[in-house]
Formats: structure tokens, sequence, C-alpha cells
């Protein structure tokens, strides 16, 4: 914090600014809150970033969002708590040890599960806090002292007593089921985890011969590997194509086992040839078929994707070097009927992008329809919000349709499953802590079962298990259920659904109140950013150049929940600018403080106060009314842009400049400067949830500058946040002083439109028929704002009859007038302007003929065709904007 400097230097450097008060206000303890009892508090638990994460754009978007909001209900007066946590990340932590072990010519197989999990601990004490820096460069106010991770001791024992109470309660299980595995990670993966692909692919139709050799049935697959793991072909008995072949045999190809044909009401009659091969190992739907049938599933592929012993003349192969040479086979013996191009959709594997198999394999599993039931109602009642409403009916239609949850994972970083294997009884001991014989027979011949569970199931538990579940904690008690979860929309299935279920069943209540759901961050054209794409934006470098608060400010200022975010160069820099222009105006007024002032609180309006002084009062009122309500409605990037057009279009461009005209004038009675300091003051305050590190900087410098209060807090972080106060709303004085700035408006449009000489005078005529007291008092401002050499108010009708050419601008209440003659040279304005309008009628001509060519607006790329509709409106436009000039010069 500043402690001697009393004036703001001229240019903001954000750097040293942002690292010298965070520290601060760390040290001071701001982020952490005191339990109250009397008090409600807010509480946001932080999504937990992996590990092995780098700070990217959505964590950027996320971290700004849920700082306003802590920062806004802290100001408010409520306890708050923002607390933070890494997710160990299962996966994508043990790929990154794995590939380090890899450049040392080793494996995790040749160090043993010991080391290797030494290891990974090694890699994350190295580099594990690295994503917590990064949050602080943002300014996140999280109650570090509160800082949680998924496999400390708390969350880790909340995951194990989790796993042993749903496991008693006959909800997790072990079975055979298909699950998708990833040859790569070597784990199975579940369905959220697997991302599909529209790939384009091909077809395969397959003769499969009748075995006894009176036929062929024709099959097609996208996927002819897997033909030797065939049971069955399956057909609908609806199908008047395969009458009569229900209950016959065929011969699978290059194998050469007979297996039946079965009739199923599951096949699509539409796809392929109607006919389909049933490969229960290796794909869901036939799995169920084969459960209907009492079919054997044959599995014919290790976890490497490679062929197995099952696979006969393939075994050893790789399963794409497989497809090759089974086409080829079946080519040569005439059973390759033909090969169709087709565009279906593939799973790759979410972290390493490796195409997954499904894969019969015995896994464990929690039944989700009875653990569903309350969490639909939890969101059915309204217990728990989800904003935008939109994703209600997703949520709702995700849930009530909800599968069995794949929670084991081949891996060995994680929370080991807690499910022991006896040696002697074959049972299982399932218990929490550590057993050392076994629960059914007593012998110590025990073997822990080698998954872990997924990293989803731990990050389930987050709201309650960071606050101490199964333990009845103090923090618990209090901060349980939490207020909001903020995140985004892509994992509303992945972690906010189980997060509401695992609540519901823990805890018997909902996590959260509300859900608020923010959109992904594209650039500015609504490309997705990618490494790929090269249109990735580093957020740190990006707070490094443009500042933090201007980063976070172009983050979220007009977004709306659930709609993804446009970002680039020209929003950065609008940001940047703003920041700049909050640092001028800030500095003009403390420099404008010649000795210590009182701030005023301006609870009513004294009488004389200019009508200017009431009208920014007003305006400055009306927007703390509807920041802190739209911030309530969780409109974060609306209400911004209440701030920044208040900031921005009425006090820097507009109050600013009619106080400096006060202030010049040193016997001004009342000075401006009270209502400048205020309206900084409180401003400072309104916008610190956004942009907090300048917002600081300034409202310290100011109060340096102001009379002592000891009630005055000695951080803007913990001031209170500002409330509307009804008394200062003037009606009056807001509608007078729109019609002086509407004037003074027309007047400088005038002014660009002739481009008169900024050092030059116009003169100017308004015919007003309501306010025109407003605009007498005003009209001296009105000559310096407007450079006005003569303004002339007159009544309706009053304009001379003799004025000439003339600009005009016809307001809501007045007409403005400014005479042409002498301002500029009529004949050359004239010329010039039938000149320009030549030219646009010119190019418009050639738009038009282009735009009416329907081979043009066909085959040119959509983008294009709008560029050039675009250019055809402007051109109009200015078509029409010299229309009007020519008529104003007669």
């Amino acid at each position: 914090m500043q402690t001697a400097r009393e004036e703001l230097p001229k240019a903001y450097d954000s750097g040293a600014v942002e690292q010298r008060l965070y520290q601060t206000w760390t040290e001071r303890g701001y982020f952490t809150p005191r339990i109250d009892r009397s008090k409600k508090p807010f509480v946001i638990i932080m999504p937990p970033p992996n590990v092995t994460g780098e700070l990217h754009l959505g964590h950027a978007l996320t971290a700004a969002l849920e700082d306003t909001m802590v920062r806004w209900h802290r100001m408010l007066g409520e306890p708050t708590l923002w607390l933070p946590g890494t997710d160990h990340a299962g996966i994508a932590t043990q790929v990154v040890v794995e590939k380090e072990l890899a450049k040392e010519k080793q494996n995790r197989h040749q160090m043993g599960r010991e080391k290797f999990q030494q290891r990974v601990w090694e890699w994350v004490r190295k580099y594990g806090s690295a994503i917590t820096e990064q949050h602080k460069r943002l300014g996140a106010s999280c109650d570090w002292s509160r800082n949680r991770f998924t496999l400390d001791p708390g969350p880790s024992k909340a995951v194990l007593t989790t796993f042993v109470n749903l496991y008693r309660k006959g909800l997790i299980y072990r079975g055979e089921r298909i699950t998708n595995w990833c040859p790569r990670c070597a784990t199975a993966l579940s369905d959220l985890e697997t991302e599909h692909e529209e790939t384009q692919g091909h077809l395969w139709h397959i003769r499969y011969p009748l075995a006894d050799g009176s036929g062929f049935v024709t099959v097609a697959t996208t996927r002819p590997e897997t033909l030797l793991g065939d049971t069955a072909v399956a057909v609908n008995p609806k199908d008047p194509r395969y009458e009569g072949m229900i209950g016959r045999k065929v011969v699978v190809p290059a194998v050469k086992r007979e297996i039946p044909i079965v009739g199923d009401d599951a096949v699509d009659t539409s796809f392929g040839t109607g006919a389909l091969k049933v490969t229960p190992a290796h794909d869901p739907v036939d799995f169920d078929i084969a459960q209907r049938h009492g079919l054997p599933a044959i599995n014919v592929m290790r976890l490497d994707a490679t062929l197995n012993e099952n696979a006969g003349p393939y075994e050893g192969m790789e399963r794409f070097e497989c497809r090759k040479r089974i086409v080829a086979d079946l080519e040569r013996d005439g059973l390759l009927v033909k090969i169709d191009p087709h565009v279906h959709s593939v799973g790759h594997c979410q972290r390493c992008k490796t195409i997954v198999e499904p894969i019969l394999s015995k896994q464990w599993f929690v039944k989700m329809e009875p653990l569903a039931k309350p969490a639909i109602h939890a969101v059915e009642s309204g217990a728990t919000k989800i904003i935008p409403e939109r994703f209600t009916k997703v949520y709702l239609n995700w849930m009530n349709n909800i599968r069995d949850w794949c929670i084991s994972r081949q891996l060995w970083w994680g929370h080991r499953i807690p499910v022991w294997y006896c040696g002697d009884c074959a049972r299982l001991t399932v218990q929490v802590d550590t057993p050392s014989k076994c629960a059914h027979c007593g012998s110590p011949k025990l073997q822990q079962d080698p998954d872990v569970l997924d990293t989803w199931f731990s990050s389930a538990l987050w709201p309650h298990s960071t606050l101490g579940w199964p333990d009845q904690t103090e923090d618990l008690q209090y901060f349980y259920p939490t207020t909001v979860m903020e995140t985004g929309y892509d994992i509303l299935f992945f972690w906010v659904a189980r997060m509401i279920t695992m609540g519901m069943e823990n805890m018997g209540q909902t996590p959260f109140q509300t859900v608020y759901l923010h959109g992904l961050i594209r650039d500015e054209k609504g490309d997705k950013m990618s490494k790929v794409r090269g249109n990735v934006i580093n957020p740190l470098t990006t707070a490094k150049q443009y500042g933090t608060d201007a980063l976070r400010f172009a983050l979220t200022t007009g977004t709306t929940p659930g709609n993804d975010v446009r970002l680039g160069a020209p929003r950065l820099e609008a940001a940047r600018n703003f920041a700049n222009k909050i640092w001028n105006a800030s500095r003009f007024v403390i420099m404008s403080i010649d000795q210590p002032v009182r701030l005023e609180s301006f609870d009513a309006p004294p009488p004389g106060l200019h009508r200017e002084d009431r009208w920014i009062l007003s305006r400055l009122n009306r927007t703390v009314a509807r920041v802190n309500q739209l911030f309530a409605e969780f409109q974060f990037g609306e209400a911004e842009r209440e701030m920044y057009e208040f900031i921005w279009g009425e006090f820097c461009d507009w109050y600013i400049e009619v106080a400096k005209i006060r202030l010049r004038q040193r016997d001004a009675s009342p000075s401006p400067l009270p209502v400048l300091v205020h309206t900084l003051e409180k401003m400072m305050r309104l916008l610190h949830p956004v942009m907090p590190f300048i917002t600081e900087e300034i409202w310290q410098t100011l109060c340096k500058r102001l009379q002592p209060d000891p009630q005055r807090t000695e951080s803007v972080m913990i001031a209170p946040y500002p409330i509307a106060n009804e008394r200062l709303a003037d009606a009056a004085a807001e509608r007078e002083m729109a019609l002086v700035l509407d004037v003074v408006r027309a007047i400088r449009n005038a002014r660009a439109e002739y481009r008169v000489e900024p050092n030059k005078t116009v003169d100017a005529i308004v015919e007003v028929e309501e306010g025109r007291t407003a605009l007498e008092d005003e009209s001296a401002a009105m000559r310096v704002l407007a450079r006005v050499g003569n303004l002339r108010i007159v009544g309706k009708g009053g304009r001379p009859s003799d004025m000439g050419p003339a600009f005009t601008a016809v307001l809501a209440s007045a007409v403005v007038y400014v005479p042409l003659a002498g301002v500029v040279d009529i004949e050359a304005e004239r010329a010039r302007l039938r000149k320009e309008q030549a030219e646009a009628q010119e190019a418009m001509a050639r738009l038009e003929g282009r735009l009416n060519n329907e081979q043009f607006t066909s085959k040119a790329p959509a983008e294009v065709v709008e560029k050039e509709r675009e250019r055809l409106a402007s051109l109009q436009g200015k078509v029409r904007n010299t229309q009007e000039r020519l008529r104003e010069l007669g």
C-alpha cells in the first residue's frame, strides 16, 4: 500500500502495483473469513484446476467471475469464503510423469508402483503450486489458508468413506461391462471422458456364408477387425428381407466359426444391409443384444490394442494393421462386396486424443439411478437453481436417462480402491482403513485391488470434502451448503451433476444454491482457441501487457451466462483504454485537491448545488442501484457495461469537463470539488470487485488527500459496497442535463461533419420548447464544451428568417441550428459532397450488380457475401448522409 506518496504518477504501472497490493491483502488476512453465527455466509468452492495445469483463459474467466462475486459479497459485509484447491488429475498427471520417465529410458513398470508414486509426488511438490501462483497473479482473493488438494488426507478420507458407504448400500458393484478403453493411457474411461468426433471413414459390406452353403448374409461394419469376435448376426424380426433366416447359422470369415442368426428389435433396418454383426466384447449395443440372447462374448484384443490369441492368424497385430489385413483377405476370398465412404462418430480419449476401443472388462461401477432421484428433485424443487435456465432441461434430460458410472481406472496415481481380496476364502474386505486380516475368515492373505478411482469421483465430493466431511467440522457446519458453483457449461455432466448427486447422498442436502454456467472463450472471429490454429492467448502474458484489471474486464464485460465470449486484441485494448481513462480522471481529481478535504456523504443533496452536481449524484445513484441489481441477478457483464457507461460516458467525458470550467473560476461557489471527490471515491468502491488493483491504488491515494476519518477502512476491498439512496434521485436534473448534453453533441457533430478546425468557434441557435431555463443557465459551459462563439437560445419559431444555410439537428424538445456561412466555403463544400456522393453511388452500383449475380452469391464463401452486403449498407448510409448535408447547404 502507499504510505508516503500522495499523488498518482502520470502512467499506471500495473505490474508494480499488482504485486505490492496483492502481497499486502494477503498479509493482512483480508481473504480469510471469520465465522459469525449471526450472519449467513457467502461461499464459493473453486473448481479445482489440474495440478498439471497451466493457467489458460478458461481459468482466467472463472477466476474473474468468482472474484467479482466474492469481493462484492465481502464488501456487503457477509462472511465470505472462496476456498481454492487443485485436482490430482489421475490420467493427465500420470501421462506427464511417464513422459518424463521415457526421456530417462525408464517406465513405471520397471520402477514399481511405490517408487512411481514417489516420483509423481516429487513432480507435484515441484510443479503443483504453479497454477496457484498464477491465480494470485489474477488477483484471486481466495482463502489460501484453506487451500485443498484432492489427495490431501481430508479429501482422501472422504473419498474412501463414500466408496465404502455406497458399497455397503449395494450401490457400488464390480461387473463385466463394455467400457471405453484408451490404449495409450491404459485405462478405462467414462463416457464423459470420451470425446466423439465426426470422422470420414468407411462402411465395409462383408458376406457371411450360410453354414449350409445355400448363400450369404451381407453385413455392413465400420470396424471389420472386430468380426474376429462375432458370436451372432442379428436382424430385425420385422425385416422382410430376412424372413425365415432367424435360427439359421452363418460362418464368420477368417476364423471359420459358426454363429447363429438372431432376431432383435434393436437392429436398425435402415442402416447398412439391415444385418448386424454382433461382437459382444467390443460394442455396447452388441453386448446388450448378447445379454438378451445368451450369446458368449469373445474378447479379441489386448489392452494395448493388439490382437490376442482369440484372433487366430491375426494374433499380435496392431488393430488398424489388422483391419487392413482382414480387408485384403476378404477381398481375396471374394467375401468383400463393396466399400462405401461413411462419416461416423469416433470416440477419442479426452486427454491424449487416442481413438478409444470399446472393450468388455471387469470394472467397478456406481448404480446411478437411485442416486440421481434426489439430485433431480433438488433442481426441480428449486433448491438448486441453474443459470442460465435453459441448462435445467439439459441437466434433467441427462439425469433422467443416466447410466451406471464406471469409476475404476487402471492407473497408479489416484485414490486406491479400498477393496482387498482374500487369498483363502476369495471374499472381499471393503473398508476405509487398511485391514490386517480378512473380514470374513480372518486370513492375513489380502491383496488390494490394483485400480484407482476416477478423478471425477473425488471431485464429486469437493464441496463437502474440502470443508472436512466426514468429520463434523466447524467449517462444514457453517459454510455448507455453499452459495454458488461457478463453472463452464461444458462440465455440467462431468462434475456439476455428480456434485449434486453426491452432496444429496452424503450430506442430505444440495451442495450449492446456484449453479452459474459461463461460456467458452473464442477468438474474435468466433473460432475455438487451439494451439493448432495458433489463436491461443496466454492470460499471464496478456495480463503483463495490458494489466490484470484490463484482462479481467475484457473477459467479462458485456458477457451473459452460458454464452461464449469472443476475445481479441481490440477488446483487450478497449479494456486497457478504460483503465487509463479511469487513471487519468482520478489523477485530475486528486491533483485538484489543494488541501485535505472532507469526504462528503451526500446522503441528501444540500441546497444550492449546481444542476450538474445534482445530475451526476443522481446518475451515480441510479448506476449504483442498477449494478447491485444486476450483480444479484448474476448479470455481471451487463453490470460492467453500466459502470463503463457511467464512468467514461458521464463522469469523465461530461462532469469532469463541466467541473473544470468552475474550478478555473477560483471564486465559483459552490465548488464542484466535494462532488468530484465523493463520486470518485464511490466509483472506486463500485468498480472494485471487477477491477481490484487500479481501484485500490486510486482509492488509497485519494484517501491520503482526505481529512482523517476513524470510520474509514484501510482498504477499499473491506470498505462497504455502495448502496442506492433514493433521496439522491433527481429526475429534473437528469432531464435538464440530458437536453444540455444533447445540444452540445449536436453542435460537435456539426463541427465534425463540416470539418471545422478545433480552434475555430461556430455560432449556434437553439430553438427550444421546454427546458429553456436550463439551457440559459448552462450556456457558459455549453459554449466552452462545443467551442461556440455566439449562442442564442430562443423559443419555438424564434429562429431568424435570414439565417442562411445551416446544419440542423432535431432533438426531442429542441432544434439546433449551426449557421454555415463564414464557417465553410459553401460552394467548395457542395462540390466536395457531390463528388463523394457520385463516388459512393458508383461503388453501390458495382456492389449491387455483384450481389444480384446468383453465381457470386451461391459460390462465394458466406462470410465474403456478408461482408459485401455490409459494404453496400455502409455506402447507402453515406449517400443518405451526403444528401442531407447538401440539403442543409441549400
